[in-house]
């Protein structure tokens, strides 16, 4: 729930429970895209890969169509064995995902992904 509750927070542009804890422009800035054309690269040593750029301390999706369904604007944050949250703003959607499979954590990602947003009706 600590993640939830972090993610939330950002979500409501740094309240949580009615309490600002961050500004809304802290989390603006966190949540930008901080490489601009030095990211959304495809080779292996880039992480998060292409389609998404580097916020502060998040990464940041920059352009339609990246290898996971989304919005721009969505960030999110990832660890070596699988657990995941991202936060997308434009659908007003937090989500965190815990797992431990290494081997299979971005497999895990793009499947809990993708039911997530096959689940949003327009």
């Amino acid at each position: 729930m600590d993640f939830a509750n972090f993610a939330q927070m950002l979500l409501n542009g740094g309240k949580s429970n009615g309490t600002r804890l961050l500004g809304p422009e802290t989390v603006a800035y966190m949540s930008s895209d901080h490489l601009g054309p030095l990211g959304n690269r495809s080779d292996r040593g880039y992480t998060p890969g292409v389609g998404y750029g580097n916020g502060f301390g998040f990464y940041v999706r920059v352009v339609p169509g990246a290898p996971f369904l989304g919005n721009v604007g969505e960030y999110y944050k990832g660890g070596y064995a699988g657990t995941c949250f991202w936060i997308d703003p434009k659908e007003d959607l937090i989500a965190v995902f815990m797992v431990s499979a290494p081997a299979h954590r971005v497999t895990y990602r793009h499947i809990i992904k993708t039911m997530i947003y096959q689940a949003i009706e327009d």
